[in-house]
């Protein structure tokens, strides 16, 4: 039995009781998976990362999330080698996450009539984009699928960016990118199509964990896409990453400003990484305690 089977057993088993009915976490399910996230939630658990958090991470970088991450022991947040729509766009948000599987009869059918049941008209990629509500970023294992896998075209491309006013990460394809670039979103993608979505691929789970490449994705993690690549935050290290963040900041304009309003006085390695006179590690620590105080005294200390 193959391995994304296997993922796709385990995640139905999760769900009570065992129908043909599309995988979710319960809100039990996604309290116990993000229990060290202590702020808001939406009301199926999923957590609701604050808007001025999400706001005040439009000023970080790839390489400033990657500080923090590691050391906490999380090592698969991070995937690159994407198409990006608007590489100078940063997309920062809350994930939806939804999972499709190539489509086999058996399963495909009961859950199709299962959706119509519900109510729900399309059981096929619509069925999680009238999820969608502002903040959130939808992110689609597609299993890297082009041909057939073009989770959007421009249409449902500019319903997605008017519901969110964010974007899209897919492990997969989009189509009509004459249409869509016009569009002020961020989207990250493998390849474009002109093929509409596949009748040959199904949805096997909405808001579970899903696998974008070398990351693993959480319904609530917070999105942050800059020109390098995507970086799937737990929610409970985003305010770590944000106050390591205001740190490195201060460091690079310090550090900058030596090299810029005192050239030929240091030699680089006297001066970075790391200061090496104690009387300039007297200086630069001065410096940052300054800093510091000024934006906890703005902002407060994030948690």
């Amino acid at each position: 039995m193959n391995r994304t089977f296997l993922h796709f057993l385990l995640l139905a088993s999760l769900t009570a009781p065992a129908t043909a009915q599309v995988a979710t976490l319960t809100r039990d399910q996604l309290l116990k998976f993000t229990a060290k996230y202590e702020g808001e939630r939406f009301p199926d658990g999923r957590p609701k990362v604050a808007d001025k958090l999400l706001k005040k991470m439009d000023g970080l970088s790839a390489e400033e999330v990657w500080a923090v991450l590691p050391g906490e022991g999380y090592n698969n947040q991070y995937e690159g080698n994407f198409q990006i729509l608007h590489p100078e766009k940063k997309l920062i948000g809350r994930a939806v996450t939804v999972q499709f599987m190539p489509a086999r009869p058996d399963m495909k059918g009961p859950s199709d009539e299962d959706a119509k049941a519900k109510g729900i008209i399309n059981p096929g990629n619509q069925r999680v984009l009238d999820m969608l509500q502002e903040g959130d970023v939808l992110v689609a294992d597609l299993f890297g699928k082009i041909e057939g896998g073009t989770l959007v075209g421009d249409n449902l491309a500019i319903y997605i960016y008017a519901m969110t006013h964010k974007g899209l990460v897919v492990d997969g394809a989009i189509r009509d990118l004459e249409g869509i670039f016009p569009i002020p979103m961020g989207a990250y993608y493998r390849g474009v199509h002109p093929t509409p979505i596949s009748k040959e691929i199904m949805i096997t789970g909405i808001n579970v964990p899903i696998r974008i490449g070398n990351a693993t994705v959480l319904p609530g993690d917070v999105v942050f896409g800059d020109r390098e690549g995507v970086y799937f935050v737990p929610p409970h290290l985003v305010g770590k990453v944000l106050n390591k963040a205001d740190e490195l900041h201060i460091h690079d304009e310090w550090t900058r400003e030596k090299f810029v309003n005192e050239t030929g006085k240091y030699k680089s390695s006297e001066i970075y990484s790391t200061p090496r006179d104690p009387k300039l590690q007297a200086e630069y620590k001065e410096y940052l305690k300054r800093k510091l105080d000024e934006i906890h005294a703005k902002d407060g200390i994030i948690k």
